[in-house]
């Protein structure tokens, strides 16, 4: 990876990459894509430079501070995505590619989300359980209420209530905003017997709210969570969850963004949407209640 001085001749790829738990490169889900995207870029004979840019300043735009950096593309990778210098951006003329999110006109790479958060809900039910709740993450993005509506709509399908105290909004990665809503959801005098969770680190979170309140998992309480990220598949139970393929997102995102660059007029502007795996833990039990 280098820097703005790039090479004589060589091009460069920009990452604007901004998450709202400030894990920054330690984040296990994201760096596994940038990881992902680098390889493929540098493969092909890209330099790649993070772009630091703050949205609240005044006196430079986004696009304007790209304009500056010199970076002949942009990939957009956990933004504020509904930012008016975000949107500003994605109506000009630098190629770019946004990861998690759709820009019209513009090549997205995502995961097919529908799919995922209805096979795990399915795959609650099938083990019993009926009162499935849902914590999800800051409801400002397309990847969070995609998931919310196919959760509603999951539910519905199967005729089961979702009352208002089951679907509550937190953070993704907060590890501990997850314990206190887990927590006030196994304190409900119906308490949910499964419990679908942001993300996968935020098992963490779930595990010491299970322990607090003198419960195991899965016989007292069942968790499911969503990326499949390596570290919570060696936790003892083993995690339920989603496997999202970050390789071919990061690899792909990076080669529809090269294309757009070298073959503007042919290079594909349709989202590419990938599946999703299953992961079956060890952390959803059978319900009999």
């Amino acid at each position: 990876m280098n820097g703005n001085n790039c090479e004589p001749g060589r091009r460069s790829l920009g990452i604007l990459y901004r998450e709202e738990s400030e894990k920054g490169l330690t984040h296990p889900f994201f760096v596994l894509i940038l990881n992902a995207f680098m390889a493929e870029a540098e493969a092909r004979g890209y330099d790649v430079t993070f772009l630091s840019h703050s949205l609240k300043e005044e006196d430079e735009t986004l696009a304007e501070h790209c304009g500056k950096s010199g970076v002949d593309g942009l990939c957009l990778v956990c933004t504020e995505f509904a930012h008016p210098q975000v949107k500003e951006l994605m109506a000009g003329e630098l190629p770019c590619v946004s990861v998690d999110h759709i820009f019209k006109g513009k090549p997205a790479v995502l995961s097919d989300n529908e799919t995922g958060v209805r096979k795990l809900v399915e795959y609650a039910i099938a083990k019993g359980h009926r009162r499935i709740a849902m914590i999800h993450g800051h409801n400002n993005s397309l990847v969070t209420r995609t998931r919310i509506s196919q959760f509603r709509n999951t539910m519905e399908y199967y005729h089961l209530p979702v009352p208002e105290e089951y679907l509550r909004e937190g953070l993704y990665h907060d590890i501990g905003g997850t314990r206190i809503l887990v927590k006030e959801m196994l304190s409900l005098p119906e308490a949910p017997t499964c419990i679908l969770l942001p993300d996968d680190m935020t098992y963490f979170g779930a595990q010491e709210a299970a322990r607090d309140c003198g419960l195991k998992i899965p016989e007292d309480i069942s968790f499911a969570g969503y990326d499949g990220i390596p570290l919570t598949q060696a936790l003892k139970p083993r995690l339920t969850t989603i496997r999202q393929n970050c390789e071919t997102l990061g690899k792909v995102a990076a080669a529809r963004l090269m294309d757009l660059i070298e073959h503007p007029e042919t290079a594909p502007k349709r989202p590419a949407i990938y599946p999703v795996e299953l992961v079956e833990g060890e952390t959803v039990a059978v319900c009999r209640e």
